[in-house]
């Protein structure tokens, strides 16, 4: 189901890119759950929480910039939707499936990748998707943004007062 989303959207970024908010390079240099390694995105959450707790997967606790975005979603993929996925051939589970990384470590993209590089070309520009976080709740939501401030109805700016 694709559907819109204009609010507030969070983000814990590496200190390393506090000063580039709106870049997508760290992801693109090291893929993500929902992008290929090339492939630029943003990793947002709809609380600030959230984007602590995701920000926080390994280790012991790691120095993050938190960012605030106002954001407007034109064409978002609601990814808590079985229906929806089921439309694009994929499976929940392998949203989910923690082993993403290891089929990118050995050279091919994980099939998380390839639905987000898939639904990018088709235009969407952003993934709702529940938090995969070890014991995240129902209300821990993410947007994964994949094509943002150009032409095409998706705008986020920082807020920086």
């Amino acid at each position: 189901m694709v559907c819109i989303y204009e609010g507030l959207l969070y983000r814990a970024l590496n200190p390393r890119w506090a000063s580039q908010p709106l870049s997508g390079d760290g992801a693109a240099i090291h893929g993500g759950r929902f992008n290929p390694r090339g492939m630029p995105a943003l990793y947002t959450s709809l609380s600030p929480m959230t984007a602590l707790k995701e920000a926080q997967q390994v280790g012991t606790f790691q120095p993050v910039t938190l960012v605030a975005y106002e954001a407007k979603i034109a064409r978002l993929f609601d990814a808590r939707d079985p229906e929806s996925l089921e439309q694009r051939g994929i499976a929940p589970a392998l949203l989910a499936d923690p082993t993403w990384r290891d089929a990118m470590l050995k050279g091919r993209p994980a099939p998380s990748q390839t639905f987000g590089a898939n639904l990018k070309a088709d235009g969407v520009q952003g993934l709702l998707v529940q938090s995969f976080v070890t014991g995240a709740d129902d209300q821990e939501v993410n947007i994964v943004v994949l094509a943002w401030n150009s032409a095409d109805g998706c705008q986020l700016r920082v807020i920086d007062d």
